[in-house]
């Protein structure tokens, strides 16, 4: 169940690709897409406080319910008066079922057509049981205005029968869920899987999308495939899907593969990428990926990116940038991840602007061509 809260609407399309300029009506804001949601695990964006979250422009932040479920508790932040409250963060937000995170534990987890039992890894080995509407529950105690779907995420490779029992499986969970689930000041997302077969990706769709629910979630792509691998069905996906709510890649964060997943029709994206690489001293540039690592980086007074106008790039120098990366001092990690943020919600809003003048298939070919598209 959703409210008239939920609303999307799409203001611009593009005449050389699939893009579109939309914008989504939550009750803690409204969303204009395409754009790129940071990603706060365990409910903090890693090393930004929420203050710089809002500097540097982001609309919508993720959290995942497996982690937050694990500590401190989903009950925890109910009490608290819910995800926003608890974080101290007052604008949308998005929860990940932990689909996702419960699959990788493939060694430890049990699966059948009720649910899935795992243990959960990290957090002292406890024994946990999942159904549908055991997710529902959880991820309405917490309290997101997005919501997921539980699915069966694939890895890859993997087997063709493999891959069709879970887009079968996923549906019938999707059902279950949007059956469990009650809270009307919540969007509750379906999730497309089929891995890298198009006849499955299509079987997903049909199934997924007669649903009706308000926003589809894309899963089971950056799980190892190569991203060409990807953009095979990706296109036909979003094209298949109902084209009056948000489409939603999830985990897929590099610049050049955003900016063609936003010419095959996505408008939502989320990725560890930008604040992971961060931490390993990476950032992007209008030059492409630098390695802050490099020694020839170590006499560079130049700003981090040229190009780029984020508070860290006005005021650091590249030179002390290394220096505090090569010298493990936190600060480092701290402003490439700034850095790293704003490049990509910086980098959707240019997306947004191009499509509003008509000029992103343009503004695709002259990335393509440029230094900046070497990110991965």
């Amino acid at each position: 169940m959703t409210s008239d809260d939920f609303r999307f609407e799409v203001l611009a399309l593009d005449g050389a690709t699939q893009a579109r300029r939309g914008r989504f009506y939550t009750p803690h804001g409204t969303v204009e897409t395409p754009t790129f949601m940071p990603v706060g695990t365990a409910a903090t964006v890693k090393g930004i406080t929420v203050s710089q979250l809002h500097d540097l422009g982001a609309q919508v932040v993720l959290c995942n319910a497996y982690h937050l479920f694990n500590r401190p508790g989903a009950e925890l932040v109910e009490r608290a008066g819910g995800i926003h409250r608890f974080m101290g963060w007052d604008g949308p937000v998005l929860t990940d079922s932990g689909g996702f995170q419960i699959f990788s534990l493939a060694d430890t987890l049990k699966l059948d057509a009720d649910g899935v039992s795992f243990i959960a890894a990290g957090y002292g080995g406890a024994h946990h049981r999942w159904t549908p509407e055991d997710n529902m529950r959880i991820q309405e105690q917490i309290g997101a205005d997005i919501i997921m779907q539980l699915d069966q995420c694939t890895p890859y490779p993997a087997g063709k029968s493999f891959v069709a029992e879970a887009v079968r499986r996923s549906a019938d969970w999707a059902e279950r869920c949007k059956v469990a689930h009650t809270r009307e000041d919540q969007a509750l997302f379906g999730i497309v899987q089929g891995g890298v077969f198009a006849d499955l990706r299509r079987e997903s769709v049909e199934r997924i999308g007669e649903m009706g629910f308000p926003g589809y979630g894309i899963g089971g792509y950056s799980v190892g495939e190569p991203h060409e691998l990807m953009f095979e069905t990706l296109p036909g996906v979003c094209a298949a899907l109902p084209q009056d709510v948000p489409h939603y890649l999830m985990g897929v964060g590099n610049p050049t593969t955003l900016l063609h997943a936003v010419a095959a029709g996505v408008d939502l994206f989320d990725c560890v990428l930008p604040t992971r690489t961060a931490r390993m001293g990476t950032a992007f540039s209008s030059e492409g990926r630098l390695n802050l690592r490099n020694a020839r980086f170590a006499d560079d007074f130049g700003p981090l990116d040229p190009a780029c106008r984020c508070a860290v790039c006005q005021k650091y120098e590249r030179a002390y940038l290394r220096h505090l990366v090569k010298s493990r001092e936190m600060l480092g990690a701290i402003l490439l991840t700034y850095h790293n943020l704003f490049y990509l919600i910086d980098l959707m809003r240019r997306a947004r602007e191009h499509l509003e003048a008509g000029t992103y298939g343009a503004f695709l070919r002259d990335w393509d061509r440029s230094p900046a598209a070497d990110d991965y």
